[in-house]
């Protein structure tokens, strides 16, 4: 996909100039999904 349809996709999203709603949205996800992972792998990763 080219950055110009991301931008008019994100275009409802973010009543700004650009996607920066949008990228600020995909980065918090991104940071939770990493977390959530990191806390699912040290868990299994007990010994009880």
């Amino acid at each position: 996909m080219s950055p110009d349809a991301l931008v008019n996709l994100a275009a409802p999203i973010s009543s700004a100039n650009g996607p920066g709603l949008f990228l600020r949205l995909i980065v918090l996800g991104s940071i939770l999904g990493v977390g959530l992972l990191a806390w699912i792998l040290l868990r299994a990763g007990r010994n009880n």
